[in-house]
């Protein structure tokens, strides 16, 4: 339940606007200046905190960034770690899935790759409040689903 001093102090939203975006590379061109331009936000405002935020991750890491454009010209973003499509391809060190899954295995990969993409993945604002176990057995479902197989533990 909100409050009467939080509903009175909310600024309108003009969009939401959702990209993806290489880590620590933001710069004021497509697709980010297009999409941020049309409502009049601050390109170079909005570059300096990506990057900044992203400079952990490798370079041309793709990170979804959902930005909060307000009326006002002004904006909130939140960036997400990359899907969890992408830690599998890097895992099992293919390029693409497989074009018949459960018939056909693109790669295979262990239980321990499983967990690491899961730990990464807590830190997220929507899965934080999920337990390991569950976010583990949604990994394992994304890699049925691409023809990857897992395995207790790789030969």
């Amino acid at each position: 339940m909100s409050t009467l001093k939080e509903i009175l102090t909310r600024r309108p939203v003009a969009a939401t606007i959702r990209l993806t975006v290489p880590a620590g590379e933001a710069r004021p061109m497509p697709p980010v200046g297009p999409a941020l331009g049309q409502y009049r936000l601050n390109l170079m405002a909005f570059c300096k905190d990506f990057n900044a935020r992203t400079q952990k991750y490798k370079k041309d890491t793709p990170m979804s960034v959902t930005v909060t454009a307000f009326k006002d010209s002004t904006f909130e973003f939140t960036v997400k770690s990359p899907s969890v499509t992408w830690y599998l391809k890097k895992a099992a060190g293919i390029e693409s899935g497989s074009g018949r899954p459960g018939h056909a295995v693109a790669s295979t990969i262990g239980l321990k790759h499983v967990y690491e993409i899961a730990k990464v993945k807590q830190s997220d604002p929507y899965c934080q409040y999920m337990s390991l176990e569950s976010i583990c057995k949604s990994i394992i479902g994304t890699a049925n689903s691409m023809g990857i197989q897992v395995v207790k533990e790789l030969e």
